[in-house]
C-alpha cells in the first residue's frame, strides 16, 4: 500500500458488531498489512449514539483503554466515533453540560482521532450547518484528540438521504465547508452510500464543495443491510472499484459484520491501492491468514457467498457448505461462515440502505 495513503478502518456498521477479542487481535493485523487506524464507532453502542447523554458503561471503557494502549503500542492511531442524536435541534444550556461531559469521560480513553458524526438523523432544519459547525467547534475546544473527522448529515447525493431525513438546506453542503475549521476533515461516501468507486471528477466536485479534500467512508464490502446482508463481499476486486487516491485526505474502510473475513477483503484492499495495480488472487490473500484447506475452499464458494448469496443458496447445498466449514472448528474464519450459513447474522431494521 502506498505509503502516502492515510488508510484505515472505521466499524461503523448496524447489526452485529466484533467482539473486542477480534478488534484486539485486529490490531496486529492492521499494523502487519499496512493501515494507519481503527475507529470505533459501531452503531450497536447506543453510549455513542441515541443514548450518548449517559456515560459509556465501565466494561466498555475498560476495554477501550485496553485498545487504546494496544495501539499506541503497535503504532496505530484509534479513533472514537460520537454521533450525538439530533444535538442542533435544542443545543441549550444542559446539552451542551452533558456533551461536554461526554467528551471528557472520552477523553479518558487518549485516542488520536475524535469523529464527530451527524449522519443517519434529520436534517431538514433552518440553519443545520452553523447549529452543527457550533457543536463541532465546542467538541474539539473539550478534546484531546489530535484529529477531528466529521460526517455530515448529508455525506453522498444518494437520493435516499433527502427520502429519509428530509430534504436538505439547498446549500448545505458549501455552507458546511466555508464555515468549518478547515483544519477538520469530512467524511464522503461518494455519488452513493454504497459506491463501487469514486471518478477524479466527482471527488473534485465535492472538494469544491467542502473546501477540502474529502475523507472517503467507503461502504464497498460493508454487508449490514437488508439486501447485503445475505452476502460475504471477502474479494473488493470483484467489481471495478478505484480511488484517486491523491485527491483524497483518507480512506476509512467500514468493513463487513464478520470481522476475520473481514480481514481477507482488507488484504485485496492493499492489492487494489498498489502501484502499479497488482493482481489479486483470493486463495494467495486468504492462505497466510486462514490456511491452505480454507483458502481452497472459499476461493471456490466465493461467488456463492459473494454473487448469488445466502437467500438464493438452496438448503442441499447450505448444509454441504455447513458441513465443510463447520469441520474446522478451530479456525475463526471458518466459523464465521458457519455462523453466516446458519443465518446468525441479521438484518438491523435500523440500517438505511436496502
Amino acid at each position: 500500500m502506498k505509503s502516502d495513503i492515510n488508510v484505515g478502518v472505521i466499524e461503523g456498521f448496524f447489526g452485529k458488531p466484533w467482539d473486542w477479542s477480534a478488534r484486539q487481535s485486529g490490531i496486529d493485523f492492521l499494523r502487519d498489512y499496512g493501515y494507519q487506524f481503527y475507529v470505533y464507532a459501531p452503531k450497536a453502542d447506543p453510549f455513542l449514539r441515541r443514548r450518548w447523554r449517559e456515560p459509556m458503561p465501565t466494561r466498555t471503557m475498560q476495554q477501550l483503554l485496553k485498545l487504546s494502549s494496544l495501539c499506541r503500542d503497535q503504532d496505530i492511531s484509534l479513533g472514537i466515533g460520537l454521533t450525538p442524536f439530533e444535538i442542533y435541534l435544542n443545543y441549550d444550556a444542559d446539552t451542551k453540560m452533558a456533551l461536554r461531559s461526554k467528551v471528557l469521560q472520552l477523553n479518558e480513553i487518549r485516542a488520536d482521532m475524535l469523529c464527530i458524526l451527524f449522519d443517519d438523523m434529520r436534517g431538514d432544519v433552518d440553519e443545520l450547518p452553523a447549529l452543527q459547525v457550533k457543536v463541532i467547534s465546542d467538541v474539539c475546544a473539550w478534546s484531546n484528540a489530535k484529529r477531528f473527522i466529521v460526517c455530515p448529515t448529508y455525506y453522498s447525493y444518494d437520493s435516499r438521504l433527502a427520502r429519509e431525513f428530509g430534504p436538505p438546506p439547498r446549500t448545505y453542503l458549501r455552507d458546511f465547508g466555508r464555515m468549518l475549521d478547515p483544519s477538520i476533515d469530512v467524511f464522503w461516501t461518494g455519488e452513493n452510500i454504497i459506491s463501487d468507486g469514486y471518478s477524479a471528477q466527482h471527488i473534485a466536485e465535492v472538494a469544491a464543495k467542502i473546501r477540502r479534500k474529502p475523507f472517503i467512508w467507503d461502504n464497498h464490502i460493508s454487508n449490514d443491510s437488508r439486501i447485503r446482508t445475505n452476502h460475504l463481499f471477502v474479494d473488493p476486486s470483484s467489481n471495478a472499484w478505484e480511488l484517486p487516491a491523491a485527491a483524497v485526505a483518507g480512506l476509512a474502510i467500514n468493513p463487513m459484520n464478520q470481522p476475520h473475513l473481514s480481514r481477507i477483503a482488507l488484504c485485496g484492499y492493499k492489492k487494489l491501492l498498489g502501484e502499479p495495480r497488482e493482481q489479486v488472487l483470493l486463495s494467495n490473500i486468504c492462505r497466510p491468514l486462514a490456511g491452505a484447506s480454507f483458502a481452497e475452499r472459499l476461493a471456490a464458494d466465493c461467488d456463492l457467498f459473494q454473487l448469488t448469496g445466502l437467500e438464493q443458496i438452496d438448503s442441499d447445498t447450505r448444509s454441504r457448505l455447513l458441513g465443510l466449514y463447520e469441520a474446522e472448528k478451530t479456525n475463526p474464519y471458518a466459523q464465521e461462515v458457519s455462523a453466516w450459513l446458519r443465518g446468525e447474522y441479521r438484518f438491523d431494521p435500523q440500517c438505511l440502505t436496502t
